[in-house]
């Protein structure tokens, strides 16, 4: 509403009001005026509402700014779960690759102490079968040294050189040795250093 149409109303009440008074009707002033004053509770009632659903509204906006807080926070919390898990998830990972690995490594020491024990077994076999045929000496003894020393001797070196590697549990260690520079007990100690004692 324009501010002359207010103006206009107004004007327009006072002038209705003013025939009133002056027609001395009271029973329409008292009707005026009780409809005044119900228009007057109307409003303070109105206000009354507006003013308790404005209260709703903040403590509705207060808890649900609160709701999300504590959303955003078990947000936080989870995300570091979930960080903490994965971290978790890696290093049981990469266990169970060592693990593996380390499976895979005794599975082959396995095997092929299954492979020794069968060439043991058949050269057990076939010593006692060939009790009646002539073994040559030098390589029934080279074969049963390097089964118990786990050395591989080269056989074209000078007489004098003692060449070979001993394949030992961790690693492959060469031989080269003088025997013309050391004594019989020397060379043999040596030797024996490299065979196991664990049976």
């Amino acid at each position: 509403m324009a501010q002359g149409d207010k103006f206009q109303y107004l004007e327009e009440t006072g002038e209705v009001l003013v025939a009133y008074i002056n027609s001395s009707q009271l029973e329409k002033l008292r009707l005026v005026k009780h409809e005044h004053q119900a228009l007057f509770d109307h409003r303070i009632e109105t206000k009354k509402i507006v003013t308790q659903i404005l209260k709703d509204v903040a403590e509705i906006e207060e808890r649900e700014g609160q709701a999300l807080m504590d959303m955003e926070e078990e947000k936080t919390r989870q995300e570091r779960e979930l960080e903490s898990l994965g971290v978790q998830l890696r290093q049981a990972t990469a266990k169970s690759q060592m693990t593996d690995s380390e499976l895979q490594f005794l599975q082959r020491e396995l095997e092929s102490l299954r492979n020794t024990e069968h060439e043991l077994e058949t050269l057990q076999t076939e010593v006692e079968e060939d009790t009646t045929e002539v073994i040559p000496s030098a390589i029934f003894v080279a074969q049963l040294y390097y089964l118990i020393t786990k050395i591989k001797w080269e056989y074209d070196t000078q007489p004098n050189i003692l060449k070979g590697v001993h394949y030992g549990a961790d690693l492959a260690t060469p031989i080269n040795t003088d025997t013309s520079t050391r004594s019989r007990s020397d060379v043999s100690d040596q030797l024996w250093g490299f065979v196991s004692t664990e049976w």
